[in-house]
């Protein structure tokens, strides 16, 4: 992911190697030391993310977020803080700053840390989710009873405009469901607008679903369609809702109830004619006894229920589900002629999958790029595998793991992030292993 990157600092030391470092991830940066000259730089160039130290010459940081946010809404900032001045920078995060880092202690946090700001910079600017290209029931693999049963439900109840709740472990697959849900409905021309609540904090989730006027907070430069009426005629998908702050739950409770809202600093009400589906991993029942979720917003939403099987209870379709996510990354990688071992489904199959379909697809992206030959074995899984280090006595495992981080490397053409997170390591773990083995 590009992402053009304005880091202030008037350490220049600190300033330039900061630069050289995002300027590795292949950002596009610029620098500056004081505030004033930042200022004009963002009247210049259109930046994603700003990097700004607290304590500037010229400006405070808490009031400069501030300033930026109020001109530029859509640049997400992250704050520099040395460790005596956290309350300045939490002060700062109320103003609109993305998040803050304290000088010293949080190095290898900062290039996460940016890719999860750019992340928010392209969800803001494309909320509305696109479909897959493979639409409808046909997205759901499978012909394990379970997931024939929870099909079944879904195709039936596609037909009608009942709320639903999905329930199952996090990584099984609610929002294709969800998906498959639109398009065999009578709203399928319309919107499919989803929203993870876990995502956000209280008032921006606020502003989110419902919009604001212009001048309704910090930040808020002009108007905005919130979700709801975005979803008017289509459907809303309302990820994670067991996370969903309890003041906005009796907010949402009377959306359902009267298909009515008002947008954030309006008095006028609106309405929105849309299909909810909900979905969440957690217990809502036992939450409700908690005192964390509503007992009638929990039977608004609970009008018509499908749990989702963990993969560990449909090891039948694991085959099936592998085969989907070779053809897919193949296509992606530009690869062909792929062979398949028997040895690489027994593997597969003898895993748990705690984190379900999303955990097996991310074992297969990693296996294409480890494999050999265009060869697919239990080689090419090896964090899945014992074959890998029992059977390899010609190679240490050190030089294993070098060969490993080298390929990584070639498949993410040399981006250290996107490295750190298929190897499952911290990205100055992976700066270290690169000088230990001296990898460039």
């Amino acid at each position: 992911m590009s992402g053009n990157i304005l880091i202030i600092d008037d350490e220049i030391k600190l300033l330039k190697l900061l630069g050289m470092i995002l300027s590795q991830e292949n950002f596009n940066v610029k620098e500056a030391s004081t505030a004033r000259s930042a200022m004009t730089m963002m009247e210049q160039y259109e930046f994603d993310v700003v990097l700004s130290d607290v304590r500037l010459p010229d400006a405070f940081g808490v009031e400069l977020v501030k300033s930026i946010k109020n001109k530029y809404p859509q640049i997400e900032i992250i704050l520099m803080t040395a460790f005596g001045n956290i309350t300045d920078a939490v002060q700062a995060m109320k103003n609109g700053a993305y998040d803050y880092l304290v000088k010293g202690d949080d190095n290898e946090k900062i290039i996460p840390l940016v890719y999860k700001a750019l992340d928010k910079v392209k969800d803001n600017k494309s909320r509305v989710v696109q479909h897959p290209v493979t639409k409808g029931f046909d997205q759901i693999i499978g012909k394990s009873p379970l997931i024939l049963q929870a099909k079944k439900l879904a195709e039936k109840v596609a037909l009608t405009d009942a709320a639903v709740l999905l329930t199952g472990e996090t990584g099984t697959g609610k929002e294709v469901f969800a998906s498959a849900i639109h398009e065999g409905s009578g709203r399928k021309k319309n919107s499919f607008v989803a929203i993870n609540c876990s995502a956000f904090s209280k008032e921006i989730l606020e502003s989110e679903l419902f919009g604001h006027k212009q001048g309704a907070f910090t930040g808020a430069m002009k108007d905005k369609k919130g979700l709801i009426e975005e979803a008017n005629g289509g459907t809303l998908f309302l990820d994670e809702i067991g996370e969903m702050p309890i003041e906005l739950q009796a907010k949402l409770l009377r959306v359902l109830e009267t298909r009515e809202f008002i947008k954030m600093g309006e008095t006028k009400v609106s309405k929105s004619d849309f299909r909810l589906i909900a979905a969440t991993n957690r217990d809502l029942e036992e939450e409700i006894k908690q005192g964390n979720f509503r007992e009638d917003l929990y039977f608004r939403l609970n009008v018509f229920e499908i749990t989702l099987p963990a993969l560990r209870e449909r090891k039948e379709d694991l085959k099936a589900l592998a085969k989907n996510f070779i053809d897919l990354f193949s296509h992606k990688l530009h690869l062909s002629s792929i062979q398949v071992t028997p040895d690489y489904y027994k593997v597969l199959e003898k895993n748990d999958w705690k984190g379900n379909i999303r955990e097996l697809r991310n074992a297969v992206e990693r296996s294409l790029i480890l494999m050999d030959n265009n060869i697919l074995d239990a080689d090419s899984l090896p964090h899945y595998s014992e074959k890998t280090v029992l059977e390899s006595d010609s190679l240490s495992i050190r030089s294993l793991e070098k060969i490993h981080i080298q390929k990584v490397l070639q498949y993410t053409k040399g981006n250290k992030a996107e490295a750190a997170r298929l190897l499952e390591i911290g990205i100055a773990t992976l700066y270290r292993k690169l000088e230990e083995y001296g990898l460039k």
